[in-house]
């Protein structure tokens, strides 16, 4: 695996949803605050987005995209002007289609359900609005994807209510990726650029179980071992085997959450010859066993049903 589609699966739960919208004239509609990601797809026409907090307002045309890594409340409008009368997006009045299409704005609104508490230093670090414009050339990938929805949503073809999950997946990775390829700030696209870096944590995440040592480490980046501590340290924020400690949990409370597997099975995945051991290093990461981690999230999700 990549530390790209490792950050997303760690965080991911279960499938992200959506919803069409199409609107016309005067309007003005809230998105609460979310705990996840949010995303907006402009299918036509064109809008306004105001994030929560005095944000600056972002202007919005036909195959833009947007994305807010972090869940934050904003309103959607026909314009940058008082939102104290916006209404809540779930009570939003969905207006017959005009065949002429005047005036009309479409969107793809969507969330993916994250888990907040073990965030990748990579999607932390995401700002609080990613707008990707549609620009000529700009993010093929993700025009494609954008494309390839927009047609599964009008034709509604057999098989569309599992591609476009998939679609909406897809379309995560592109727009992680996308602000990757333009960051003007933020680390992780400069340590995804620095070859010995991305070698070093390559081979941690394709085999996180393995009996790493710094030095079987440096070998596989091909350097020596002061090189890769200095750089990969600079860079990620930690230290090599810190790094990998706290992937290998993050990976255990992933396996946790979505799995009902042995906490043997769970050592052994993670690196940890022992579910004794596990459940120490567990312990002192997240000040809780894995068993009662494990418990409390079955609660949490009988709450919620």
């Amino acid at each position: 695996m990549d530390v790209v589609s490792d950050a997303i699966s760690a965080v991911r739960i279960g499938q992200p949803s959506s919803n069409r919208l199409r609107v016309g004239g005067k309007w003005c509609t809230r998105l609460a605050p979310y705990d996840g990601a949010g995303f907006h797809v402009v299918l036509a026409g064109g809008c306004w987005l105001l994030p929560d907090g005095g944000g600056e307002p972002v202007t919005l045309g036909a195959g833009d995209v947007v994305l807010l890594p972090h869940g934050a409340g904003h309103v959607l409008a026909d314009s940058p002007g008082d939102t104290a009368a916006a209404v809540p997006f779930e009570e939003m009045r969905r207006p017959p289609r005009d065949p002429e299409g005047r005036g009309e704005v479409e969107l793809l609104c969507g969330k993916y359900r994250l888990d907040s508490s073990r965030v990748h230093p990579l999607l932390a670090e995401l700002p609080q609005v990613v707008h990707l414009p549609n620009r000529v050339g700009a993010h093929p990938e993700l025009r494609s994807a954008v494309d390839l929805l927009a047609r599964e949503l009008d034709d509604r073809r057999p098989g569309s209510c599992l591609a476009l999950p998939s679609l909406l997946d897809l379309l995560l990775v592109y727009m992680v990726r996308a602000w990757m390829a333009r960051a003007e700030t933020g680390a992780w696209p400069t340590v995804l650029s620095d070859p010995v870096t991305t070698t070093a944590l390559r081979a941690l995440h394709t085999d996180p179980a393995a009996a790493w040592t710094n030095d079987r480490l440096a070998a596989e980046a091909g350097v020596s071992r002061a090189t890769l501590a200095r750089r990969f340290t600079a860079l990620v924020g930690r230290p090599p085997m810190a790094y990998l400690t706290w992937w290998r949990l993050t990976l255990a409370a992933t396996r946790l959450r979505a799995t009902d597997a042995p906490l043997a099975a769970v050592a052994r995945e993670t690196g940890y010859g022992t579910p004794y051991a596990l459940s120490h290093a567990f312990k002192r990461e997240f000040g809780m066993t894995p068993g009662m981690y494990r418990s409390g999230l079955a609660s949490a999700q009988a709450d919620r049903a």
